[in-house]
């Protein structure tokens, strides 16, 4: 995703006639790398700064650190703003879209991601599907666990495939229900498919406080492998995009909101660490899930880079509007300085949420130095 990203920025810069001194796929320290020499690319081997390496045009690289990739654009901090190949030097609208261009690359990887995963099959509730809908490997599926309900207690999750309820199997969520609305003070014995593994829990149903009648303290769905023709998948990658792009606006207001009046934040928040256990998580489920995750974590990406804070794109387009409005640039050293700052306080959130994030998921990593040791 970070590697679309700069090539986002790297393709618009080029194509605006704006120098590129380097486009690296991971992160510095650098093992190898293409020079341009007479005309010629030519392999070389090394970690030498890209100001001591002689080439005609842009540096291409591989490097030790496999976390997306990086382009080095020349003038990007404002420098050489009187040569003609530099970012500076270019008109304002150009700037903008240069630096737009991350965020625009990550959101049509979003919408490629699930269009994908439309056309091969993804899971989806089926009730009142399009008739083009093609639906595999149907079955009920828990998507919503009361806090402190019965099913709670007992460990269930979302996203558990129910199986049985006292060895008797069902067709729908209607079913179920009708056969819990009978059970009262009655031991239930439910089997549910947790990733590729069953298992089972002793329940008894309550009455439930939010529907006053009752259950386990589920919320249940027909859900199912839906797949739809390639020109209806187009669309609907589209419209999802825009969808999930609205509600993850919408969350992120909601948590600026909530600690501004101190509230609780209402969702979880996770760094570095915990999308890499979450990613290992959705892996184990299969590829059309590893699609979707990619897809949301794409459109998150887009999205908080586009927010108007120093060192993000957002922030940098920010001084490109002050720019317009006032009719000139901004004090080139206040606004590296201004970047600077909030670079240090981003990866002072990073350090917090990653800490939170190892203790969150310490029996993971417990787990897995006992696999390898």
């Amino acid at each position: 995703m970070v590697f679309v990203h700069e090539l986002g920025h790297f393709w618009t810069a080029r194509k605006f006639g704006v120098k590129c001194h380097e486009f690296g796929f991971g992160f510095p320290p650098r093992i190898c790398g293409w020079r341009k020499v007479n005309g010629k690319r030519k392999f070389f081997w090394g970690n030498k700064e890209t100001s001591e390496i002689e080439s005609e045009d842009t540096i291409y690289s591989v490097n030790w650190i496999p976390l997306g990739g990086f382009v080095k654009i020349k003038g990007e901090d404002g420098e050489n703003a009187k040569e003609s190949d530099s970012f500076g030097f270019q008109k304002l609208w150009k700037r903008v879209i240069i630096l737009s261009a991350g965020v625009t690359m990550n959101v049509l990887l979003c919408m490629l991601c699930l269009m994908i995963a439309f056309m091969i099959g993804a899971p989806q509730v089926v009730d009142g599907l399009d008739p083009n809908a093609v639906v595999e490997d149907q079955k009920i599926q828990i998507v919503s666990v009361i806090k402190d309900s019965p099913a709670g207690q007992a460990g269930i999750e979302m996203g558990d495939v129910l199986l049985t309820l006292n060895d008797q199997p069902f067709e729908n969520v209607d079913q179920v229900q009708a056969y819990i609305y009978e059970q009262t003070d009655q031991n239930v014995n439910v089997k549910i498919r947790r990733i590729n593994e069953e298992k089972e829990f002793q329940i008894v149903p309550i009455i439930l406080a939010e529907t006053e009648k009752l259950g386990m303290g589920v919320g249940l769905a027909d859900t199912g492998i839906v797949r739809y023709p390639w020109y209806q998948s187009i669309w609907l990658g589209i419209k999802a995009t825009v969808i999930m792009a609205i509600q993850i606006v919408v969350a992120f207001a909601t948590i600026i909101k909530n600690a501004f009046v101190g509230d609780p934040l209402g969702v979880e928040i996770a760094g570095p660490v915990g999308i890499a256990v979450m990613t290992g998580q959705v892996a184990r489920m299969g590829f059309i899930y590893i699609l979707q995750f990619t897809a949301l974590l794409s459109l998150n990406l887009a999205i908080i880079n586009f927010l108007p804070i120093p060192a993000l794109d957002g922030g940098r387009v920010l001084f490109l509007i002050v720019e317009k409005i006032r009719g000139k640039a901004a004090n080139q050293k206040f606004e590296q300085i201004t970047h600077g700052v909030g670079f240090i306080l981003l990866m002072l959130l990073i350090l917090v949420v990653t800490g939170r994030d190892v203790m969150k998921f310490k029996q993971f990593f417990i787990d897995l130095w006992l696999k390898i040791f």
